[in-house]
């Protein structure tokens, strides 16, 4: 079993902004199974087969900056090693439209990402970065990737958006090599 977990923000405030990538992959994964989420154990859970293997896709419903609350009682209750923990987030070193498959790392100043480093203790669990872009001159990054995606950037973020997903069945079916080599 694998345990994918998209960061966003809770709320129909949020659903449209550049913090909500994770979230927005999450919403095609389980689209393309036609499965619905229910909320359960601080998160927006739902379960489903991808070939052979199970999934549990989860969003917290805590603010990002705490996902790693929610992620913490998952993995307790799935009895999943971090390295079975793929996590998909926004990223602003990464251009609008582009993708990265990850390993493990620095959390690279993302607070979700942060929050599920101290929760589970380690930086080895696998992620998939959606790029958001950079704020523009004067305006801060928490400003920026709460707000509303413009439309024509829309398409862009849309586009990786699909990606991401396809990155995500690779790396599950593939492995990890294999994502990065057909994403990065």
């Amino acid at each position: 079993m694998h345990l994918v977990v998209g960061l966003g923000n809770p709320g129909s405030k949020y659903s449209r902004s550049r913090h909500n990538a994770g979230f927005m992959v999450l919403d095609e994964l389980a689209k393309r199974r036609e499965a619905r989420f229910k909320s359960k154990r601080k998160a927006e859970v739902v379960q489903v087969d991808l070939d052979s293997e199970k999934l549990v896709l989860a969003k917290p419903l805590n603010f990002m900056n705490l996902s790693g609350e929610a992620v913490k009682k998952l993995r307790r209750h799935f009895k999943l090693a971090p390295e079975r923990i793929l996590v998909v987030h926004d990223d602003i070193d990464l251009a609008v439209g582009l993708i990265r498959v990850r390993s493990g790392g620095s959390s690279g100043g993302h607070l979700g990402v942060q929050s599920i480093m101290e929760n589970l203790g380690t930086d080895r669990f696998p992620r998939i970065k959606v790029g958001v872009g950079r704020p523009p001159a004067g305006e801060e990054a928490a400003d920026y990737v709460l707000r509303k995606v413009e439309a024509g950037e829309m398409e862009k973020l849309e586009e990786a958006v699909l990606r991401a997903a396809d990155a995500v069945e690779v790396v599950i079916l593939e492995g990890l090599t294999a994502a990065m080599n057909r994403f990065n």
